[in-house]
Parts: structure tokens; C-alpha cells; sequence
């Protein structure tokens, strides 16, 4: 197996096992704590959590399998092929795992339950989300709409679930309601919690008098790029050559003993960015 080939069978694995693991917690959440609580979550998985509770008939698992053959059909006019493979391995572990799941955590408060489940939906969520796919339903509706119309992602999930809970008035205790929209507030609250801890990286701007000594040590010993930009000094007037470069958390203390271990006096500054993409980062997920 040659270099490229190796890489994009990790590449096919780690994507794999980033769905398989996030959808299985997704799967868990609801069925070991929501579904015994009566709560429905936001999104897909909440419509079919209502028809279930509503017809029965089919399990909540295949009721999430049933309402998505629509949108794969729909989207595989109108998304990337490897976007949409990935997305039907996400959907039907999510399906599957649901209704192969035979336990339910014995969270007794409905408060407590509301909690609970969104922390393992929503982290299961922000684990399938580092993919280079998803695991179906209001997703990928959501996508299609960006694309087609420029409607925000953000902004569909509001409509959708507003509708939702809005029909859920019709079948569902007030209360429940009201717990299922504290569910889906920790969800979108882990969520974005998951993906910015394992997004995060450090933008870091050094000024030096040693700019190209510094930058070659980066590429050598850090084994990341660096850019150079020139600029000037207010003060002086003079050409300046600062070395920009993205490191992960853990090699920022690296970077940093080794400037200072090489020029004292030079400046540094560090700035948190949350989506960087290129070669040693992420890969850019095409819908």
C-alpha cells in the first residue's frame, strides 16, 4: 500500500469510527434516557421521538430510517457523494444502535433526566460533527437550503424545531415540552462545547530580530509552517519580518521556550482561532 493510499484508508477509518462513536452516544442518549422520560429532542431524531410516541407501530430507530430515505434520495442531487456515504453510515448506526439498545439509565427526576440526556446527545454530537459526514435527518435538509437558497443552518434548526415543539402541543404534557426544550438547549450547548475544545488552536504572531532562525526551528523541531510578514515599526521606522504561525494547545509552551530560548526580547502574541484547515489540521468538509 503506497503513502497516499495508507493515508486515505485512515483517513476513510477515523471518519468511521468519529460517526460510529458520536452517533452511538446520540443513540443512547435518547433511547436509555429520553425515551423513558417521554421527551423528544430537536431536529429528525425529535420527529420521529413523536410519531413514535403518537402511532407506534414501528420502532423509534425505524422511524428515523423511514423519514430519511426521502432526504438521501434529495440529496443525492444536490450533495457530495462522500459527504452523503458518510451520512448514511451515521444514519443508520443512530437507527440501529437505538433499537438494538437494551438498557435504560434509571434516572428517576425528569429535571436530572433533561440534563443528562442532552450532555450525551450533545456530546455525541460534537464527536460525529468532527467527521467528514453527519448522521442524516434535519441535517441534511439544512445543507441543502445553504446551498440552494443561502439560508443560514442555525437559522432552519430554529424553524424546525419551533414547528416541532409548536405541533407537540397537540399530543405531549406541557411539561414534558417544557423539559424536551431544556434537552435540546444542553444539547446545542455541549455540542458547541465539544466542537470548540477539540477545534481549538493557537494563532501565535512573533516579533524577533531573529524571525528566520526562529521560523526554520518551527518547521524543524515543532515540524508546523510558518508564513513571514513584513511590516514596520511605528516608532522606528524600521523593516520588520514577523513569523505567523498555528499550533495545537499542547505544542504552545513548546513554541513558546523555544522563541524565548532563542531571543529574549522578542514579542509574542497568541490568539485562539476555532476552524483552521490544511495540512496537519482539519480537511474541509464538502457538502
Amino acid at each position: 500500500m503506497n503513502k497516499i493510499n495508507e493515508n486515505r484508508f485512515y483517513s476513510v477509518l477515523w471518519n468511521l469510527l468519529l460517526l460510529a462513536a458520536g452517533g452511538s452516544l446520540v443513540a443512547i442518549g435518547i433511547k436509555s434516557i429520553a425515551i423513558p422520560h417521554g421527551f423528544i429532542s430537536g431536529g429528525f431524531s425529535g420527529l420521529s421521538l413523536l410519531i413514535y410516541y403518537v402511532f407506534g407501530g414501528l420502532p423509534p430507530g425505524m422511524w428515523n430510517m423511514a423519514l430519511n430515505i426521502p432526504l438521501f434520495i434529495l440529496g443525492l442531487i444536490f450533495l457530495s457523494r462522500r459527504f452523503l456515504l458518510y451520512s448514511l453510515f451515521g444514519m443508520l448506526v443512530v437507527a440501529f444502535t437505538i433499537d438494538w439498545i437494551p438498557f435504560q439509565i434509571p434516572i428517576h427526576d425528569h429535571l436530572l433526566a433533561a440534563l443528562a440526556s442532552g450532555a450525551c446527545i450533545g456530546a455525541g454530537a460534537g464527536i460525529y460533527l468532527h467527521s467528514l459526514g453527519s448522521v442524516g435527518g434535519s441535517d441534511i435538509i439544512a445543507i441543502i437550503l445553504n446551498k440552494k437558497w443561502n439560508m443560514r443552518i442555525g437559522q432552519f434548526f430554529f424553524y424546525f424545531n419551533l414547528v416541532l415543539f409548536s405541533l407537540s402541543l397537540a399530543f405531549l404534557d406541557l411539561d414534558l415540552i417544557l423539559y424536551s426544550l431544556l434537552l435540546t438547549f444542553v444539547i446545542s450547548q455541549v455540542t458547541d462545547y465539544f466542537l470548540s475544545v477539540f477545534n481549538q488552536r493557537k494563532l501565535v504572531f512573533i516579533i524577533s530580530e531573529m524571525s528566520d532562525a526562529i521560523a526554520a526551528e518551527i518547521i524543524k523541531k515543532l515540524q508546523r509552517g510558518a508564513t513571514f510578514l513584513h511590516g514596520q515599526g511605528a516608532y522606528s521606522g524600521r523593516d520588520k519580518k514577523l513569523v505567523m504561525t498555528v499550533v495545537n494547545n499542547y505544542q504552545l509552551k513548546r513554541l513558546e521556550a523555544l522563541v524565548f530560548g532563542m531571543d529574549d526580547k522578542a514579542f509574542f502574541i497568541t490568539e485562539n482561532t476555532f476552524s483552521v484547515l490544511g495540512s496537519g489540521f482539519s480537511r474541509r468538509k464538502v457538502y
